[in-house]
């Protein structure tokens, strides 16, 4: 698939043209205020590696079309997976349901998007066999490191997707998305006591850094030593503590707990705690918080969003200082913004909404051994797991996957159980100390809104948060 016309894979003579794409888009939403053909072909592989042995190996193709026609507020869908015209065409009526748009259609997006990595297939690059291989060498390697692993396992992932975004304006966008992704996950024993670490690789790539000794081993090294510290870890203790985040993947608290509340769609309509705030301090001074999806080759990014506008930084925070939010064309519409390139979709039997793509907060000038010194008696929190935010309140749990205690600046003995507990406007208002160390995930976060799953990436310095309430089980 990496030397074929991409564009082969969306239109086949006697099914649909570019022109029949173009002339039905116009049809369909000429009386809309905004609106697009969806077109993509996805192409997507995995396998799973467990207790010694291949468990899954499994390798789909699938190909639609999403029409969304928007008028006022009103929004009209249809979707199939046949790319004809003839589809196309009853997707259409779909759209004669909408109220006539009384205003002049949207403009279409603006057309400085840069290349942000390559039309090359990670499906087709590496042999079955190979693939097969590099789960086996990585459960073996891992068998062999220490005498407590008693389970290995190990997965790989990769997607390629062409879509195309046609505009009743003429408008016309192309692009092609690789995605890869590795996860190591390793249980350690120890006098009958089990205990888990894990990690994951990936980004908007080739296999190739994947298969890199160097990439798995330090894969293997990672998830062992967190599945090790874990077996020493004792009860987490409760109640209100100062907490020291680690730098990148603990930036998933800010993504989950600030960045849903700063989507445009939430704020239209009122529900975010941060509606009708923009210019307010809601952050300690030096919190600058960012989105952006045009960093090349990261899990979040996009050249195009999926409604065609380029993606870009967008300062959400700045020094403490609501600043905007993120936006699709809908939602920026109604609100008399630009759209910031937030337009995405879990696929073509989706319609877009304001999603994230990299969201982190900037480093600051502290050094974390310092920060570290700070902290008489409290928690530093390195890895998380899981989390749940209520975008009303901003209130949000997660919960630790490897955690310390904190005993006059020093590191003390490994926790288990370990829950942070608080919301999010108040936890930018707390943090005294911002660490010189910002690092982005390794790539693999997923987003969850609205039904809809897409790849996202997260990112923050070490963060000094004062007042932090931990649930525990001492």
């Amino acid at each position: 698939m990496t030397d074929i016309d991409t564009r082969s894979l969306l239109y086949r003579p006697g099914l649909l043209t570019p022109d029949d794409a173009r002339r039905l888009t116009a049809e369909a939403l000429g009386a809309c205020d905004d609106g697009e053909l969806y077109l993509q072909f996805i192409a997507s592989e995995s396998f799973g590696f467990d207790d010694g042995r291949l468990k899954t190996a499994d390798y789909s193709r699938d190909a639609g079309f999403g029409l969304r026609g928007v008028s006022g507020e009103m929004t009209g869908f249809a979707h199939a997976n046949e790319i004809s015209a003839a589809a196309i065409a009853r997707a259409g009526e779909t759209l004669k349901l909408l109220d006539p748009a009384k205003g002049q259609p949207a403009p279409p997006p603006r057309q400085n998007n840069r290349h942000l990595y390559t039309d090359a297939s990670p499906l087709d690059a590496v042999p079955f066999e190979a693939k097969v291989k590099l789960l086996e060498t990585i459960d073996a390697a891992a068998r062999a490191r220490d005498p407590r692993v008693a389970q290995v396992s190990a997965s790989l992932a990769a997607s390629w997707s062409v879509v195309e975004i046609v505009r009743a304006d003429g408008f016309v966008a192309h692009d092609v998305r690789p995605l890869v992704r590795l996860n190591v996950s390793i249980v350690a024993e120890q006098e009958g006591r089990r205990e888990t670490g894990s990690f994951g690789i990936g980004g908007r790539r080739l296999y190739e850094d994947l298969f890199d000794p160097a990439t798995w081993n330090r894969a293997i090294d990672t998830a062992l030593a967190q599945a090790l510290v874990n077996l020493e870890s004792v009860a987490a203790p409760a109640g209100e503590f100062t907490v020291l985040l680690g730098p990148g993947w603990p930036g998933v608290l800010l993504h989950e707990a600030v960045g849903h509340g700063l989507e445009g769609d939430f704020n239209r309509k009122g529900t975010s705690a941060f509606s009708g705030r923009i210019g307010e301090r809601v952050g300690s001074p030096g919190v600058t918080v960012v989105d952006d999806g045009s960093i090349a080759g990261r899990r979040g990014s996009l050249s195009i969003d999926d409604e065609g506008t380029p993606t870009q930084e967008n300062v959400l925070i700045e020094d403490g200082i609501l600043k905007g939010y993120i936006q699709d064309r809908l939602n920026a519409r109604l609100m008399g913004v630009a759209p910031t390139g937030n337009g995405r979709r879990e696929s073509y039997a989706h319609a877009p909404m304001p999603r994230m793509t990299n969201t982190f907060m900037r480093g600051g000038n502290d050094d974390p051994a310092e920060l570290l010194g700070r902290v008489k008696n409290g928690i530093f929190a390195k890895s998380f797991g899981g989390g749940q935010v209520d975008i009303t309140s901003g209130k949000f749990v997660f919960t630790c996957t490897e955690a310390y205690k904190i005993e006059n600046g020093k590191l003390g003995a490994p926790i288990k159980g370990a829950t942070l507990i608080g919301d999010g406007p108040t936890v930018l208002t707390r943090v005294t100390g911002i660490g010189n160390d910002m690092a982005l995930d390794e790539g693999v976060g997923v987003c969850g809104k609205g039904g809809q799953s897409v790849p996202a990436g997260v990112g923050q310095p070490t963060l000094l948060v004062e007042g932090l309430t931990v649930g525990g089980t001492a």
